[in-house]
């Protein structure tokens, strides 16, 4: 039988919608936190040798998420490490269940008006925005906002630069430590 991870070794993990800035604050908290990042998106482009928007044309999105769920079990069940999901990850059931039990889930949450400002920094890289308009865009923020409320902790990202996120998740996740491990 395995022993649990207790909450101080935990590896950290970031959901939310494309483009909210989960892997810059990612590398933030690992960084402040002396952990290893790991950005399964990224990871998934270093194996498949190609960005996801290539790897969505050539292999197709079924092949990218059986990946996807492949890594995010296996990297979720290992401890210290600071994890950002692509945006539509947490759209399966087994990975939303693998972070929950395994990990601390925050959730990065940014309102559509601002998330809207950053459209024109991210559409090129993002295949799942590609031929959409900004109704279709809304609604599926609006569709994955729901599938983003199963989370330990959200973090609105409204009034916050990426430092200020990083560090007000650094001192709940350490005030956390503190009060369920106190050493």
């Amino acid at each position: 039988m395995e022993k649990e991870i207790s909450l101080r070794e935990k590896s950290i993990a970031f959901i939310g919608f494309m483009g909210v800035g989960k892997t810059t604050i990612g590398k933030l908290v690992a960084k402040k936190l002396y952990r290893d990042f790991i950005d399964i998106d990224e990871e998934i482009e270093k194996e498949f040798k190609m960005p996801v928007s290539e790897i969505f044309k050539t292999y197709g999105e079924k092949v990218f998420r059986e990946r996807e769920r492949e890594l995010v079990t296996e990297v979720c069940r290992k401890k210290l490490n600071v994890i950002s999901l692509g945006g539509g990850s947490f759209l399966q059931e087994d990975i939303r269940k693998v972070c929950l039990e395994n990990c601390i889930v925050f959730y990065l949450d940014l309102s559509w008006d601002s998330w809207k400002d950053r459209i024109g920094l991210i559409i090129d890289s993002r295949p799942v925005l590609k031929g959409k308009s900004l109704e279709d865009m809304e609604k599926l923020f609006y569709e994955r906002k729901e599938i983003y409320a199963n989370h330990h902790s959200r973090v609105s990202l409204d009034d916050l630069d990426c430092e200020e996120a990083a560090e007000q998740i650094v001192n709940s996740i350490k005030l956390a430590w503190d009060l369920h491990d106190p050493r």
